[in-house]
């Protein structure tokens, strides 16, 4: 079920210098204000959480997502250069997962690591912020780079569907709108969050088993269907 060719080519493509650079800028403002607010407001819970919740997860994480994953597979399809790697013997399921788990980790590298650094600059890890947003992150990375790489096999607009999903959804119907919260994943991300921190620094409206089953349905789900997408692909000269 994983190709280390398609690892390798998949890697070179996200990491090239200049998605490299695009990728490295928010977790780098990230940073940038974890330290600028620490100077001037000291190590503060309350304020860590804020930080870490209305930037980190509800703006970097699904904005890395949407470069990662549709990133994967979108620019293959684009120029049509996904022909050359559906002519190999390698089987489309095969494709599908290992560009996935290749979104995922670069998802991951460049949203929890820089999560966590930020929680311990802004507090410390005072009551499990820093650890249960880096939690978070993971997870909602996992959800994310299934959701945007689904978008990059379906849509040649995916990167411009997944910025309007990231900063209208995620980030401002997700977090004003009671209604949509329940179908956010920044929230099913933060119910892990809450699990871990307690308290009251961390909540989230929904439950944790709900939040579990819909972050792995939607994962699954996600990741069969683009399969099933790139099963429809044809190659020239293909009857």
């Amino acid at each position: 079920m994983y190709d280390p060719t398609v690892a390798r080519l998949t890697y070179r493509a996200l990491l090239g210098r200049r998605r490299a650079l695009i990728l490295g800028a928010l977790p780098l403002l990230l940073l940038v204000i974890a330290v600028a607010v620490r100077a001037l407001t000291g190590a503060d819970d309350q304020t860590a959480a804020d930080v870490l919740g209305g930037f980190a997860l509800a703006t970097m994480v699904p904005i890395i997502g949407v470069i990662a994953g549709t990133g994967a597979i979108g620019p293959e399809i684009d120029d049509g250069s996904v022909v050359y790697l559906l002519s190999k013997p390698v089987k489309r399921p095969t494709i599908i997962f290992t560009k996935l788990t290749v979104a995922i980790a670069v998802t991951m590298v460049f949203s929890a690591l820089p999560t966590l650094l930020a929680g311990l600059i802004l507090n410390g890890n005072g009551q499990q912020v820093a650890v249960a947003y880096t939690v978070a992150a993971l997870v909602a990375s996992i959800a994310y780079a299934a959701l945007f790489l689904l978008l990059g096999t379906v849509s040649r607009h995916a990167v411009v569907f997944g910025l309007v999903y990231a900063l209208v959804w995620e980030a401002l119907f997700g977090t004003l709108v009671p209604g949509a919260r329940t179908l956010s994943v920044q929230q099913w991300s933060l119910a892990v969050a809450q699990d871990i921190a307690g308290g009251d620094l961390v909540t989230s409206d929904v439950g944790l088993t709900t939040a579990t089953v819909l972050l792995v349905l939607v994962t699954v789900l996600a990741t069969w269907y683009a399969g099933q997408k790139l099963r429809t692909l044809t190659l020239a000269g293909e009857e």
